[in-house]
């Protein structure tokens, strides 16, 4: 089994998918949609962090001018998908969950890297608390 059919896999597993055709849909729509969020230094360390077969959507996207909060990453999600933002969500925080798991087995601070390039309020959707700093 290649390190792309685990990650599937474990996204199937994860968000309880059918099969991995449909792991695979949700992964890129996510990827493509993050793709779009991050400077080209976040993508190319988030790329090195995953299998080939998975680092297309960070390849063929520019940064949007504006980046969007949490709520507009999930609705955005919907969007590529068509499908109801509940359900986007869903997607999102699977997807993003096996990224973590993914990413941290390269090394120390990867999640924590994109976490600092996106706004506040993604850690829930990679599946870490969000700490508020005091005032």
């Amino acid at each position: 089994m290649t390190r792309h059919d685990e990650l599937l896999d474990h996204i199937r597993s994860l968000g309880r998918y059918e099969d991995a055709r449909q792991a695979e849909t949700v992964l890129t729509a996510v990827l493509t949609v993050l793709a779009a969020q991050l400077a080209d230094d976040e993508r190319r360390h988030l790329a090195t962090a995953l299998p080939p077969e998975a680092r297309t959507p960070l390849t063929h996207h520019i940064p949007h001018t504006q980046p969007l909060t949490a709520p507009g990453f999930v609705e955005a999600v919907a969007t590529h998908l068509a499908t109801t933002t509940p359900t986007a969500r869903w997607h999102t925080s699977t997807a993003l969950t096996a990224l973590t798991a993914l990413a941290d087995l390269t090394g120390p601070g990867p999640t924590d890297r994109l976490l600092a390039a996106l706004p506040n309020g993604y850690a829930l959707l990679f599946g870490r608390a969000q700490l508020a700093t005091a005032a």
